[in-house]
């Protein structure tokens, strides 16, 4: 008898995903012996700082991290983390109740929806935005509404321009500040407008602030900074750019005391915690290599404005960035954003990500990951200015 095959209709509802596709490009690029100025994943090029690496290599030889790490992760881990927080944001959090361990802050992302919606609900979702979102979301059986960041509103959703017959059936809000793909810092001011609303309305809130040290002017500042912010939302925090850890897989959520308890009852099912070495050199992250942050931020500084510049100069309309590793940029006049990045790569070998790639309200734009040596960054300006448009 013949099995027959079919994958699950929430898959069909699934695009591809994008970050994937673009590697798997660039391989096969790079297989038929072409010169690729990769700018498309958003993956550190520089080692992870050496503390870290030799206290993981000290606690690999630990046996008491061998055995299943279950729960919201150490106490040492969380206590660390909430010094940070303080220090960093001025906000307060407990350790036992406010604070779970994650790994990559992409996998609590991904399992939120699980935990607090149900079929039928809406998600509110920013567009142009992580696809994540989006993909956590129909996963869980519940709509994804786009809510679209204009430039012309400093890629800020506009709240109060969601329909209200959406808003009543919103469940969840996820919001991304510092803002991949475009860049962008959000106020105090705004996460105040949030809070408001998302209470008046009775909404939750994710806030994914996985580049919220990768800032150049202004430290930007948490959502649970906001009064009452923990009464309604959860922040999502990681290691990954910070300390150039993508590879690592730890992170971690802190707020709303309910719906991290909602989020660990998920985690059961699908995990049995995060590796106890790792969490230990997390903790060396936070204790000893702060000095690298500074030097990673002066490092994309310096890159943002070689790269930004380049492409002023070419003609090209960019939103230079406040954070963040990106540069997000209008594509050429009469171009799509995906035929203008097949363009590059076709004739001059630079991969970026098309912005249609983060939802329909990216398209006209596309995202440059400025990952790679200065040298390079400004190779591929000046492969780019010699394309016709």
């Amino acid at each position: 008898m013949t099995v027959k095959f079919r994958p699950s209709q929430r898959l069909s509802r699934l695009p591809p995903y994008l970050f994937a596709q673009i590697d798997r490009k660039r391989k096969v690029a790079e297989a038929k012996g072409m010169d690729i100025i990769s700018l498309g994943v958003g993956d550190p090029d520089r080692p992870t700082p050496a503390p870290i690496v030799s206290t993981a290599q000290q606690a690999l030889r630990d046996p008491r991290h061998h055995q299943y790490p279950f729960g919201a992760g150490l106490r040492e881990f969380r206590e660390v983390i909430a010094v940070w927080f303080r220090s960093r944001f001025g906000v307060s959090l407990d350790p036992e109740r406010e604070i779970f361990a994650l790994l990559g802050s992409k996998e609590g992302l991904g399992h939120l929806p699980l935990a607090v919606v149900d079929p039928g609900d809406i998600v509110l979702v920013p567009e142009p935005g992580y696809p994540v979102y989006q993909g956590a979301t129909v996963l869980a059986g519940a709509t994804p509404y786009p809510v679209p960041l204009k430039e012309s509103h400093g890629f800020l959703p506009d709240l109060h321009a969601i329909p209200s017959r959406i808003v009543r059936r919103a469940k969840l809000l996820f919001l991304n500040y510092p803002n991949n793909p475009t860049g962008a810092v959000a106020p105090l001011s705004f996460f105040r407008e949030v809070v408001a609303w998302a209470k008046r309305h009775g909404v939750l809130v994710a806030h994914d602030a996985a580049y919220s040290e990768l800032y150049f002017n202004r430290p930007p500042p948490s959502f649970l900074e906001v009064p009452g912010a923990k009464l309604l939302g959860v922040e999502f925090h990681s290691f990954s750019k910070t300390y150039n850890m993508t590879g690592w897989r730890v992170g971690w959520v802190c707020g709303n005391p309910q719906i991290l308890q909602a989020l660990a009852r998920v985690k059961d099912r699908y995990d049995s915690g995060v590796f106890q070495a790792l969490q230990v050199a997390a903790v060396a992250a936070l204790k000893a290599a702060q000095g690298t942050t500074h030097e990673m931020r002066a490092l994309y500084q310096r890159r943002r404005d070689l790269f930004v510049r380049g492409l002023q100069r070419l003609g090209w309309q960019v939103c230079e960035p406040q954070a963040t590793f990106y540069v997000w940029s209008h594509v050429p006049r009469g171009y799509t954003s995906a035929r203008c990045a097949e363009k590059l790569l076709e004739e001059v070998e630079v991969v970026c990500t098309p912005g249609r790639g983060f939802g329909p309200a990216g398209e006209g734009y596309v995202r440059f990951a400025l990952t790679v040596e200065e040298e390079r960054l400004q190779e591929a300006v000046d492969r780019i200015a010699h394309v016709t448009w």
